[in-house]
């Protein structure tokens, strides 16, 4: 299946919740490098392409749904960028290293979905 690439780094956020919100884990997977590495679940990390597709496929499945948030300011360096949202809740922050591709588009190549930075 071809899906829109992400032409822009902020695209990804746009591109993911649309696709999880349809159940489509092989489409958020596309957002990813083939040897991305997501910081999920807690605690752990999901290492390449293909079992962060079965993460998601695990995840989508109980059709949680997903509200895009406005991202804070790209941060680019040549063809690698830091995005990042901060949660609704006002906890933690989500955080992502994408990459540029030849053909342009961007893909995630490190994904931390959630951060809750220890409390005092």
């Amino acid at each position: 299946m071809s899906y829109e690439k992400a032409r822009t780094p902020e695209d990804i956020t746009r591109l993911f919740v649309e696709r999880s919100n349809a159940g489509d884990a092989a489409g958020v997977a596309a957002l990813y490098e083939e040897n991305a590495v997501m910081a999920y679940p807690p605690g752990s990390t999901t290492v390449g392409r293909e079992a962060i597709q079965a993460l998601w496929e695990k995840v989508l499945s109980h059709r949680p749904h997903f509200e895009p948030e406005t991202p804070l300011p790209t941060l680019i360096s040549g063809d690698i960028a830091l995005t990042s949202t901060p949660p609704k809740d006002g906890s933690g922050a989500r955080a992502q290293v994408v990459r540029r591709q030849p053909d342009g588009s961007w893909q995630r190549l490190l994904d931390q979905p959630e951060f809750n930075p220890p409390t005092r």
